[in-house]
């Protein structure tokens, strides 16, 4: 079984209900078990195109799934919410990433892990702090570290 960390993010409609319906989604199905998830946070958006804010967080879970058959099933239920994948960096009903799958390094056409970007974001280091502050990336450096390096951060934790 690996370890897998998926983050999960919403700006449309109503994100705090669809991130709580993604993750009775993902905890319902039979491939990811002990599923874990933190606090919802609320957090400005990325990119260079005008949105409403994103309701984020992460989730863990246990998975015999190998990392593109796990992307496959998250992008499916991406697809099951009304993604659309019309610009990049822009609104989204659902967005579910995969940050790490255990301490695979993996750089592939559909697919890179750890998650690029996951070490700056926010977003991602908050609730990943939350939920396994001892984690430690494939790169060596643990999150509790990359959490207290950060000068700031703009996310207000909703539940």
């Amino acid at each position: 079984m690996a370890l897998v960390y998926i983050a999960l993010g919403a700006n449309l409609g109503n994100p705090q209900q669809t991130l709580r319906d993604a993750l009775h989604t993902l905890a319902a199905l039979p491939q990811l078990t002990h599923l874990r998830a933190s606090s919802l946070y609320a957090s400005s958006p990325m990119g260079p195109v005008e949105q409403p804010d994103y309701v984020n967080a992460v989730a863990c879970a246990e998975t015999q799934l190998t990392p593109i058959e796990l992307l496959d099933l998250l992008q499916s239920i991406e697809q099951q919410f009304g993604r659309q994948r019309l610009v990049h960096w822009g609104p989204r009903t659902l967005d579910l990433d995969i940050l790490l799958y255990d301490q695979a390094v993996i750089h592939e056409e559909r697919l890179t892990i750890p998650h690029p970007g996951l070490a700056e974001r926010d977003f991602v280091i908050v609730p990943l702090c939350e939920l396994s502050p001892n984690l430690q990336l494939p790169d060596g450096r643990d999150i509790a570290s990359l959490y207290q390096a950060m000068t700031h951060h703009d996310l207000q934790k909703i539940t």
